[in-house]
Parts: structure tokens; sequence; C-alpha cells
């Protein structure tokens, strides 16, 4: 399997680092080599190589800061040309996210798929805005589109729900953000808003802008997410109501446990007749909520369904080699599915 790497930030470098570190094993249990054929980067530049670039040599340009033209020649193309001159059998769609349009990745999602080339994406943007357009346009070209690592990065939420629900799923709810839940638990015990968010910062768990996390916005892609790709809604960014969790009173999130609850910024949908709905804001959750008991950058999200009941899925929720290992999952499926 011939891969391009359209985006080489944290999560293409994570990707890289947890390939190196099993791409042996992933080779003895699934006959399963993938090679890294094409890399592109607005930063870091292009390589191209049909042979196929090493990992290790990969990693190590990144964590030089090299100019990726030095491990194979590449210029100055554009993501297009090089998506089209790579070879590639699967397009790994690894740029940053943009909530309000989804490019530049729609864009390469949809010129991959219209090439007939696999994809898959960590990109929230395009599969938020455009989901069920993009499936259908990879049905119609007979590839895949699979977008793991979108919305509990490396936990295995769609892997789930594609291979392990054999009924619909009625409603889903959950903590979706990792840095909201982190500042909310550093709230709980003690810390004003403005120290949790300023300890979160320090440890890269929210951006120098956060408003994305701690507005909701980031949560309320991820619900649009699964309400229209999981539920099979139709709705719309400014269909869903959202709420940051920036108003909070600190002095009530520090109590609400004394008083046998937690807050959370939880985001929610649910199927009702033939209509969706999805909404996105802080809850004061009973502690007996499996939910009130993630704490830190945890994400955790409950899948309501019959005959099951509430199905309760917890683990990690960013990080690049967290990440990767969706991206890594997503190859892997496609794998097997050829096989």
């Amino acid at each position: 399997m011939k891969l391009c790497l359209i985006g080489y930030g944290n999560v293409g470098y994570g990707f890289v680092r947890v390939l190196l570190r099993h791409g042996g094993w992933l080779r003895e249990r699934f006959g399963f080599a993938p090679r890294i054929v094409a890399v592109h980067d607005l930063r870091r530049g292009t390589a191209l190589s049909p042979e196929g670039l090493e990992p290790a040599i990969l990693a190590q340009a990144w964590e030089g800061n090299r100019d990726l033209s030095e491990l194979g020649p590449g210029g100055k193309r554009e993501a297009f040309a090089v998506i089209e001159e790579s070879g590639a059998d699967v397009v790994l769609e690894l740029t940053p996210t943009d909530l309000r349009t989804g490019e530049p990745a729609a864009s390469h999602i949809r010129f991959s798929l219209t090439h007939k080339k696999h994809v898959v994406t960590t990109n929230k943007g395009p599969v938020a805005l455009f989901g069920k357009e993009l499936l259908a346009l990879a049905q119609e070209n007979g590839v895949k589109l699979r977008f793991e690592g979108t919305v509990m990065a490396g936990t295995p939420l769609f892997s789930l729900i594609d291979f392990g629900i054999a009924t619909p799923i009625r409603r889903v709810r959950g903590i979706l953000n990792g840095t909201t839940n982190f500042i909310l638990t550093k709230m709980e015990a003690g810390k004003t808003y403005a120290e949790a968010l300023a300890e979160a910062q320090r440890l890269g768990y929210a951006e120098a802008d956060p408003t994305a996390d701690v507005e909701g916005f980031d949560a309320l892609a991820k619900i649009l997410i699964l309400a229209n790709l999981v539920l099979d809604g139709d709705l719309r960014p400014a269909d869903v109501l959202r709420e940051g969790i920036t108003k909070l009173d600190p002095q009530e999130v520090q109590n609400a446990p004394k008083e046998g609850c937690r807050w959370k910024l939880v985001a929610e949908a649910a199927r009702e007749g033939r209509e969706v709905w999805a909404k996105v804001g802080p809850e004061r959750l009973p502690l007996s909520d499996p939910l009130a008991q993630v704490g830190g950058v945890l994400n955790a999200i409950t899948l309501e369904l019959d005959p099951l009941g509430a199905l309760t899925l917890i683990g990690p929720g960013a990080g690049p080699e967290v990440t990767g290992h969706a991206v890594l999952a997503d190859l892997l499926a496609i794998h097997r599915g050829l096989s």
C-alpha cells in the first residue's frame, strides 16, 4: 500500500512514529507493509520517492525541522500535483482544520477520491461540513473514506460502530474535548478559569488562542459528524446549540462534587422520529453518570442503543501519536477490506 501524506505536522509525525514502532508487528500479524511515497507540507516542502521514504528518516527530518526536499525530489509542487504524481493508493489528509470552510482539506479529499484513491483524514472540517457528500463520492469511485481520528483521536469509536454494533444508535452524548475537560478538572480542584487555562496552554493541551476549545466549536464539529454520519441527520453548524465553559462560576464548579454533581462540557445528539438534533454546552451531571467520572484530558462517549442500552467508551482524545494510531487503524481497515 503506497501512501501520500498531505500535511506533515504533529499528526503526520505521530503517525510516522507509530508506524516506525509497530511496522514489524503489522507485517507479521496482517501482512501489512505500507510505504510512504510522498510527503507534502506547506511549511516543510515536498518529497517524492517511488521506492518509499524511510519512516526513521522522515521522523528525523521533522525533529530537525529540515526541508523535506532534502529527502527526495519535490520542488514547489502544489498538493494536487503531489497527489496525482505520487502514484499513491491512499492519501492521508492531515492538514490543520478550518471549521468554517473545511478548506483546503475538502478540496484535497475530493480530488483524491475522484482520482480513485482511498482517503484517510483526521481533519474535522470536511467531515463535519461535507461528510455525506464525500462518502457518496468515495462510493461512486469505488474507494474508501475513513476518519477515525476526527472525533476521539485514537480511541476506536467508528471502528466500534462499523464493526461491533448491529442495531441503530438512538442517542450519543459525550465529553469530546480534552482541553475543556482538563480545565474543568483543575477548576474543581480550586484553580480559577484563567489559572487552569494557563496550565493547559503550558502543557500543550490548549492553543495560544483557545477559542475553538473553550467556546465549544471543536466539540460542535465532532457532534455534527456523529449527528449526520451516525444518526443520519442533515445538520449544519448553525443548527447546533453551542455554549462554552468561559461563563461558568469557578466556585460553583468547585462546590458541585460536595452536592453529588460535577460540571462537564457535554456534546449530545439524538434522533427523535424523523428529526435529529444536537447541542453542546456545560452540564451539571450527577456523579452516577459515567461521563462525570472522566477527568483530565480523557474523552468519553455514551451510545444508547437497543437492546444493549447505554454503552460508554473512554479513552485518550488528543496527542500526535494517539491520533497517529487512528490513521494507522484506518489504513489497516482499508487493507483488510481489500484483502
